[in-house]
């Protein structure tokens, strides 16, 4: 009888779990560490250790609650552009019955949809969802100081002065913040429309910023996130799926590899 050398490509070495549930959206990577060395996280019930693999059939929990972790494994990343109305809510269920964007999305076989960032009830435009918590993560990390741009409608004449202090921080309820840039976009009565970025994801900034002095905001949209900007012919409650010619300038600019993408039969909605 002959024996035969047993290559590691016959093994199924499997995946780092912090990797795997990453790209899920439980977690960034190092959150999941952490986790891990806090102990929180078992494969048949024996706590894993930071390098430990998971692989087909390995049964994990965290906090000994059942996480199914399969429906993470490698898929085409997916984007989507969806125009959010104002009404509608960044969440998977309201308690109050209002309207949830997710609702309003295509739906995914063995998947869900991560939202990158949020946008309250009150403000509408460009919301970015995909299926890849890896790049969801980068793209909402801090560190990563993506631009957020913003149509804003202020009520009454904006003073030069003002403009200045907001570009050079002012001191709100959670930290110093500011405007990276303030445009005077059109207005001749009583409503003027500004464009303004900033690079921080914190709950209602732009209007926080705006009240600070007390300026009256009467709408809100985003337009632009990152390199991704709200196409115009885009209506609301609609979407548009990024191609792989732009999902590839989206993982350039996230300083992640790109992949073989998913290419979208219905580009809008």
């Amino acid at each position: 009888m002959t024996s035969r050398i047993i290559d590691s490509s016959d093994i199924d070495l499997g995946e780092r779990i912090q990797k795997v549930l990453a790209r899920g959206g439980i977690g960034s990577r190092r959150e999941i560490e952490g986790w891990i060395t806090e102990g929180r996280l078992k494969i048949k019930g024996v706590t894993v250790t930071l390098g430990t693999r998971i692989k087909a059939g390995d049964y994990l929990t965290i906090n000994d609650r059942v996480v199914l972790w399969e429906k993470f494994t490698i898929q085409p990343t997916r984007v989507l552009l969806y125009h959010k109305p104002v009404g509608e809510v960044v969440t998977r269920r309201d308690p109050e019955g209002r309207p949830v964007v997710f609702t309003q999305l295509p739906s995914l076989n063995a998947s869900r949809w991560i939202a990158v960032g949020r946008l309250d009830i009150n403000t509408s435009g460009l919301l970015l969802v995909t299926n890849n918590g890896e790049l969801a993560n980068k793209l909402m990390h801090p560190s990563t100081q993506v631009e957020r741009e913003y149509a804003v409608r202020l009520l009454g004449e904006i003073p030069d002065a003002t403009i200045a202090r907001l570009k050079q921080g002012v001191e709100l309820e959670d930290g110093l913040a500011k405007f990276d840039d303030i445009r005077f976009y059109a207005g001749e009565g009583a409503n003027k429309w500004y464009y303004v970025t900033v690079k921080e994801g914190r709950n209602r900034l732009v209007r926080r910023l705006w009240e600070s002095q007390d300026i009256v905001v009467s709408r809100l949209m985003r337009v632009r996130y990152g390199p991704v900007v709200l196409p115009e012919r885009l209506k609301a409650h609609s979407f548009h799926e990024l191609d792989a010619k732009e999902l590839a300038l989206l993982f350039e600019f996230a300083g992640m590899s790109s992949e073989k993408t998913h290419t979208p039969s219905k580009p809008e909605k």
